[in-house]
């Protein structure tokens, strides 16, 4: 399940500028930056000193308001003398509605409530939680309790004002170690989607193709004729086509109702055209959108660049007769479908019954014929993936404990470990049994590590670091490829990491994240890893190195949705890229990908959104007032 974790944005003021006719109580506003560095030293060395992993925030349990930190140490040290203290500025979204022409540029942004100080403060931190401590600031109004509302933090030292904090919602995903994989036939993994709701498998007997197809100006229907040329280029003739993605994607001129609709029946006519080379039903999921990536893209550099200065419909307004005839050389590249085809290999053995097929597969043993065995024991494999029957059945397999059998035995002890990690440890101690009897085989010494990996990771059994390290860096020796290595390095300091900030090691810490950081580009990544290593890097509070993992992805006209999305919670509070040409690029594609959820972003943090007051930013608002307010 999606997880929640909020975020501190300082925001830092010297003028007097507040003018709301409302009660400031005894906060001092400094008017200058010297007499703010004369009156906050105590505070800013608080700050300075603060691990950047301790996290605080606003809760709001009906109309209380509480001050939540994850670190009662730091939090005796900010707020340890008498004059040292919290405020809470409650801010309305009214403020930013986009019928007001203009944004009040004022430090306190809405009402503000009466700090509380020192002792009041420390003897009114409780528990609550694992790791969590909380006191209560304030009240919300009766009047206010059906508002649209968020709390931003005023820290005083010396009743002056030194730090006002914006609290913003990052979207967060649970994080997972890297998939290492196991060898079967050749490396397996996991299928893990980014989705929460995403049921996990493993990939058995399948391949994975990408591939575009370019759409001619107002043609939709699409024949055999035209399909046949790609489905024999797969050769399939010993894969059917299991499933198929297709995003597809309509040049941004004309009407987007028009746009959208013949994308769907570009990307319906492709499937159907592919369904008559195969009987098994062809899963289908499809997609359309226009594509504003590659058009404000291409365009640079070019005498009408200055329409990327422009709105969506102004774009398209201009985008007619002789302009649009100018930009068909651009524009005709924008029509296409990203198509990516998951390949299943043809089970000759599929309509036949697991009893008879464990009856042929003990004979394909005893007769020593491998390749009847290896192909028998697959089909059990995809029999047991689509729950036709349990785990369990494996073990009724006849599997002698021979060096010529090695390979099949690890195949069996490595899907009972893939189905379930739970079976680890058993898994692991059959492992080792079999490296006695292949000790330089590669795969076995792989499937080893990897798990022991694992197994470290849940505690299920303690190992020497030092040594796990050295047995990770010595599979180069058996013909491990030096990337699959890295993964595994990369894995190690994952898990190192968590141990280490679980001690409070913080300098050692964050010599593991840096090597993750430095060794992460040496090997390909799925989405799924982008968005785990992403989610890890913010977690421990490195969001420069999450945005510059994700930056490149966020680019791409076939990012997946939750990649951007997370790219934009990243990044939408940094107003000097919200300036930059090249992220409303960015903007517009999850826009396109997903009107509702973008809008969303600017909801308040307990309605969802990263905060409501990332419209202050004139871009941002404007962007938001276009296409969100209706």
């Amino acid at each position: 399940m999606k997880s929640k974790f909020l975020i501190s944005i300082l925001f830092i003021a010297f003028n007097s500028s507040f003018f709301n006719a409302q009660n400031t109580f005894d906060i001092v506003f400094p008017t200058t930056e010297n007499d703010r560095n004369q009156n906050c030293k105590q505070c800013f060395q608080a700050f300075q000193q603060k691990p950047k992993e301790v996290k605080f925030s606003i809760k709001r349990e009906n109309n209380n308001l509480y001050f939540q930190i994850n670190d009662k140490e730091w939090f005796n040290q900010l707020f340890k003398g008498t004059g040292d203290g919290i405020a809470v500025d409650i801010v309305n979204k009214e403020r930013y509605d986009c019928d007001i022409e203009s944004i009040e540029n004022s430090q306190i942004k809405g009402r503000l409530l009466k700090p509380l100080y020192g002792a009041k403060l420390r003897s009114g931190l409780k528990p609550n939680g694992e790791n969590s401590f909380r006191v209560h600031v304030g009240r919300i109004s009766d009047t206010e309790i059906n508002e649209e509302l968020e709390y931003n933090i005023l820290f005083l030292n010396n009743k002056n004002l030194c730090q006002y904090y914006v609290i913003y919602d990052l979207e967060s995903y649970p994080w997972d170690l890297l998939d290492m994989g196991l060898y079967l036939d050749s490396l397996t993994y996991n299928t893990k989607q980014i989705k929460a709701s995403a049921k996990e498998g493993y990939i058995l007997k399948n391949k994975t193709l990408k591939f575009k197809i370019p759409f001619e100006k107002n043609k939709a229907e699409y024949s055999q004729e035209d399909i046949k040329p790609i489905y024999d280029s797969l050769r399939l003739t010993d894969f059917n086509i299991k499933s198929i993605n297709i995003k597809a994607y309509s040049s941004v001129e004309g009407s987007l109702e028009r746009n959208i609709e013949l994308q769907e029946q570009r990307a319906n006519s492709i499937v159907a055209a592919l369904q008559t080379f195969q009987k098994p039903t062809i899963k289908t999921q499809v997609s359309s959108s226009e594509n504003w990536v590659e058009f404000l893209n291409d365009i640079k550099g070019t005498e009408n660049e200055g329409l990327a200065k422009l709105t969506k419909n102004q774009i398209k307004s201009k985008l007619v007769g002789a302009v649009s005839n100018e930009l068909e050389p651009i524009l005709k590249n924008h029509r296409k479908a990203v198509l990516e085809l998951e390949l299943e290999k043809k089970d000759k053995y599929k309509s036949m019954s697991t009893n008879d097929l464990l009856s042929k597969f003990n004979t394909a043993i005893g007769s020593e014929n491998m390749d009847d065995a290896i192909e028998i024991q697959n089909s059990i494999f995809e029999k047991i993936k689509t729950k036709e029957v349990s785990p369990e059945f494996l073990r009724k397999m006849q599997i002698p404990k021979q060096a010529k059998f090695a390979k099949i035995f690890n195949k069996n002890s490595a899907i009972r470990y893939m189905q379930d990690v739970r079976q680890a440890v058993i898994v692991y101690n059959e492992m080792l049994e079999l490296e006695k009897l292949v000790p330089k085989n590669a795969e076995v010494k792989y499937n080893i590590t990897a798990i022991k990996i694992k197994l470290w990771h849940f505690k299920w059994q303690e190992f020497n670091e030092t040594k796990l390290k050295n047995d990770i860096i010595a599979l180069k020796n058996y013909g491990i490829e030096s990337s699959l290595i890295s993964r595994m390095l990369v894995n190690f300091h994952i898990i190192e990491a968590e141990n280490l900030m679980r001690k409070r090691d913080y300098q050692n810490k964050d010599k593991s994240v840096s090597f993750i950081n430095n060794n992460y580009e040496k090997f390909p990544l799925s989405d799924y890893d982008y968005l785990s290593l992403a989610q890890f890097f913010s977690y421990y509070a490195n969001v420069d190195m999450a945005v510059e993992l994700l930056d490149n992805k966020a680019r791409s006209i076939d990012i997946d949705e939750d990649l951007l999305f997370y790219y934009l919670n990243l990044t939408l509070i940094n107003n000097k890229l919200t300036q930059d040409s090249n992220y409303r690029t960015i903007l517009l594609n999850a826009f396109n990908m997903n009107n509702e959820r973008f809008c969303e972003l600017f909801n308040s943090v307990e309605n969802g959104g990263v905060t409501f007051q990332l419209l202050a930013d004139e871009y941002l608002r404007t962007t938001y007032c276009e296409n969100c307010d209706n």
